[in-house]
């Protein structure tokens, strides 16, 4: 019993003390249990969705996706717009290494904001996998799509929850400016075949977003060497994930583009 009493009393101590005070009320911020469902009806609904469209003809979703990649082109450019605002062209915002301002300062206020409109656009992502199971695409849900999507919102609502300013914005800003980019391809897609020709920049895309995690890590690791104030373990934690995701989108990129390669010699031979 006093295992589990001390537990209660680390878990409360960590939920109450440790977080944000300005975000503690949030829509889905003050406990963790929200996100965890969300999460795990998302993988539910991964491992049954093609099960229950096998004896089903696939749906016709191009109006909706072509509302939806506007919608989330639309609010990428507003995370990314919020994030320069806010930390890059904030001459008090340092770049090298930002700790969280905690105070009611508009500037802070603004980026804990972003943070947690990105932490809620996490979960309305999840409607990209919702769309390859109702299309029946299921071979484009593979184990790099549902890894990052069933971690982001985890890793965010850590962000909204704990860090919701400092380096946390780092992620927020390249992120939101690769799904502008991300977003635009799939809109374009959207249309049909006669689009093909204008998407020949797929390969570029893929390499943004290894870029992308490569900064993560290479900031991170700044960040811990250089030491303000923000929490080392996060940044630790970060370096690990970001890490993951690079070597998981290398492994796509070189499975995709090598084999690409491959057919084309084939032809040509």
């Amino acid at each position: 019993m006093t295992t589990i009493a001390d537990a209660r009393h680390l878990y409360q101590h960590i939920m109450e003390n440790l977080s944000d005070p300005r975000t503690q009320n949030w829509f889905m911020v003050r406990s963790p249990a929200p996100i965890l469902l969300s999460v795990g009806v998302y993988l539910y609904l991964v491992k049954m969705g093609p099960i229950w469209m096998k004896s089903r003809k696939a749906y016709d979703l191009k109006n909706t996706m072509i509302i939806y990649n506007i919608c989330m082109v639309l609010l990428s450019l507003y995370m990314f717009y919020e994030t320069l605002v806010a930390a890059w062209f904030n001459p008090d915002f340092s770049k090298a290494c930002q700790p969280v301002d905690y105070s009611n300062n508009p500037q802070s206020l603004r980026i804990a904001n972003v943070i947690w409109v990105y932490y809620i656009s996490k979960l309305v992502e999840f409607l990209d996998t919702a769309f390859f199971v109702l299309r029946k695409k299921s071979n484009q849900i593979t184990f790099l799509h549902v890894y990052h999507h069933a971690s982001m919102p985890l890793w965010y609502w850590l962000g909204a929850k704990f860090v919701p300013g400092g380096e946390s914005y780092l992620v927020v800003s390249l992120n939101s400016f690769i799904h502008i980019i991300m977003y635009t391809y799939y809109l374009l897609a959207a249309f049909g075949p006669s689009m093909q020709k204008y998407l020949w920049w797929k390969k570029y895309m893929t390499k943004l977003q290894l870029m992308q995690f490569a900064w993560f890590i290479l900031h991170s690791v700044q960040v811990m060497y250089i030491g303000c104030g923000f929490p080392r373990a996060y940044m630790v934690c970060q370096f690990i994930f970001a890490l993951s995701q690079l070597v998981l989108f290398m492994n796509f990129y070189l499975q995709t583009y090598r084999n690409q390669n491959e057919i084309k010699k084939a032809k040509t031979s």
